[in-house]
């Protein structure tokens, strides 16, 4: 519990995802889907980003539902950590 509230005073963002590539190694590309709501049309509008995350041991595969936390910068484009695989892939 204390390690959340140490999260949250720290300002850091978390997104959970799904991955979409382990090619690399020691780095994931996970897809983040959010949705929302077209202020026009009154129809929800699905968009993807997708972050390249450190994966420090290699765990996550293609598919795994993961938690990923902001960092320092690591690479030119990665910036995210893996925090939890929440659901392995079947």
């Amino acid at each position: 519990m204390e390690d959340k509230a140490i999260q949250a005073k720290a300002g850091k963002r978390s997104y959970v995802g799904i991955v979409t590539s382990d090619a690399m190694d020691k780095t994931i590309v996970v897809s983040v889907s959010t949705k929302k709501m077209d202020r026009l049309y009154k129809k929800y509008v699905t968009s993807t980003k997708k972050c390249k995350a450190h994966d420090e041991k290699n765990e996550a595969h293609v598919g795994d539902t993961v938690k990923i936390v902001e960092s320092r910068p690591l690479s030119k484009d990665k910036c995210w950590r893996l925090e939890a695989i929440i659901e392995r892939a079947k």
